[in-house]
């Protein structure tokens, strides 16, 4: 079929808008393809670690059906990245095959409605039986009007009135599902089309689409409405004396019914090479990246964070189960979690990281970092953290992964603090790798043994990430500088002074690490004691 009478099949193209569709939206495709119970990065992880907005910088001038695609990958946790970075690394290094494929993928962005949920969830019901009198019903009516005017039977009228009823019965009942089905269709045939327009393509990304592009095209004509509705100032007509809007409703619907598993095929094949050329685009656009490594440690060299205009490279290495982050308050002790999670998530879900060299486990990904007061649901902010530890807890005891953590139990007084603190982020690191800031600093000798103490710095400037534990803190000094009387400083450094030399470097904790040990030790076996 030729590319003339293909294009008459869809509407006449409109300006490329890109349809801003809701996160909702982009995430229906995981959900309904996947389920819930596959999702690797829970809701506060996404929040915590900014993945919405990171999500909206890498599908720039990306359709509907690259940005699920992107979103599910980020789920997913790169359970089948190794094939995307072959073909995402070929991409980004063939300048015009890229800007090629990305130019025919160009008519995906003119779909303003998702359909991953009529592709994969629930059927849609068969045709029903009576649909098949649709084409029987406007002919009927006409002839019935024509013999009433000719005869002048009163009779024929009453027939006439009764099919002119149950047309307009029929248009009103189905109208807003063929006008929703209409968007629908519209997005399926921007699909097939540029299947069968990337098809057509000399490249090689392009090679999965060949073998199916002559049915794409079939399906294509099946699902599509008919010629009358494209022909100027009769789709009115068409619509309300023959029930043309309706009738394509129930056809295309039928037809994309019978075809669902290569629309699902179709889909999937599209919308992985969009999201191959988004990522590929992305990184021609980014001048700090690298192709991550697999290994035990965690160690980023020179790691930036993507939605960060001038970030400072900043380097972390994390062997043994993690770290503990002290740092004077405002130095980036949060943005450097932030920056080392999501390269920790992209690594996991794409290959790369935003850094000059990247080691990283491959392990999952848990955040708490915006745990805040709820007035709607009750909850203090201690006990949203209590809430989140608990999560975290539970997803420890599930599968080894790392934890990224900041301020833990803020909402509690200093001494609760630190020990609720202790216990769980022993436990936690008994299970995975844990990545923990706090002001709390006698949590590094508490922890020694599996938390690698870590201050942040700044030298000139630069930050920098070195062994030790923050000698000056400035939360007092900063009394000063934000306008607080002199005397107000002095008598907070008076007990500033006092606290410190009474408990902030406790003489042994050799002991109470032994006890946790052992109690840690004997919650195990009194685990595994319960499933033998």
């Amino acid at each position: 079929m030729s590319m003339s009478l293909l294009a008459l099949l869809l509407p006449a193209d409109a300006p490329v808008a890109d349809y801003p569709f809701v996160p909702a939206d982009v995430a229906l495709y995981h959900r309904t393809a996947h389920g819930a119970d596959t999702d690797l990065i829970d809701a506060q992880t996404w929040d915590d670690m900014l993945l919405q907005p990171y999500s909206a910088q890498l599908a720039h001038e990306t359709s509907i059906f690259g940005q699920q695609e992107l979103h599910r990958r980020l789920q997913r946790g790169g359970r089948d990245a190794a094939a995307s970075v072959v073909r995402v690394r070929a991409l980004a290094a063939d300048a015009g095959q890229l800007h090629l494929l990305h130019k025919t993928c160009e008519g995906l962005r003119r779909s303003d409605r998702e359909i991953s949920e009529h592709l994969f969830g629930p059927a849609a019901p068969a045709k029903p039986r009576w649909a098949a009198l649709l084409h029987c019903m406007p002919p009927a009516f006409l002839l019935s009007a024509v013999l009433a005017l000719v005869t002048g039977w009163l009779s024929l009228w009453g027939v006439v009135l009764a099919l002119w009823l149950a047309l307009m019965a029929v248009q009103v009942r189905f109208r807003d599902e063929a006008e929703e089905w209409g968007r629908v269709r519209n997005s399926m045939q921007q699909m097939l089309r540029t299947h069968s327009l990337l098809a057509k393509l000399d490249a090689s990304p392009a090679a999965p689409l060949r073998a199916d592009a002559a049915r794409a095209g079939r399906i294509n004509r099946a699902i599509g409405p008919s010629m009358m509705r494209h022909v100027p100032g009769a789709r009115e007509y068409a619509d309300w004396l023959w029930l043309q809007n309706i009738r394509d409703y129930f056809n295309g619907r039928e037809a994309a019914r019978r075809q669902m598993e290569f629309l699902r095929h179709s889909f999937r094949l599209v919308a992985a090479l969009e999201a191959d050329i988004a990522l590929a685009r992305h990184l021609t656009q980014t001048p700090r990246h690298c192709w991550a490594e697999q290994g035990a440690d965690v160690a980023l060299t020179q790691a930036v964070h993507p939605l960060l205009a001038q970030a400072s490279p900043l380097s972390i290495a994390l062997a043994r189960q993690g770290a503990l982050i002290s740092g004077q308050n405002g130095i980036g002790k949060s943005t450097l979690l932030r920056t080392v999670g999501l390269n920790l998530i992209v690594a996991r879900a794409f290959g790369f990281c935003y850094a000059d060299r990247a080691v990283t486990p491959g392990l999952p990904v848990y955040s708490s970092m915006q745990s805040e007061d709820a007035l709607e649901g009750g909850e203090s902010l201690y006990i949203a953290e209590l809430r989140r530890a608990r999560e975290l807890l539970a997803l420890a005891a599930r599968a080894p992964a790392i934890f990224i953590i900041d301020e833990i139990f803020r909402g509690t007084n200093h001494l609760e603090s630190i020990s609720a603190a202790t216990a769980v982020l022993h436990t936690l690191s008994a299970s995975g790798k844990v990545i923990v800031s706090s002001h709390n600093l006698v949590l590094a000798p508490l922890l020694a043994d599996c938390l690698a103490p870590l201050c942040v710095s700044s030298v000139n400037g630069v930050l920098r990430v070195a062994p030790g534990v923050l000698k000056e803190t400035n939360g007092i000094t900063l009394l000063g500088a934000r306008g607080f009387d002199q005397t107000i400083s002095a008598k907070a450094n008076r007990v500033y002074h006092w606290l410190s030399d009474y408990m902030a470097q406790p003489p042994d904790c050799a002991a109470i690490r032994a006890d946790l040990h052992a109690e840690l030790q004997a919650t195990n076996i009194t685990t595994d004691s319960t499933f033998m």
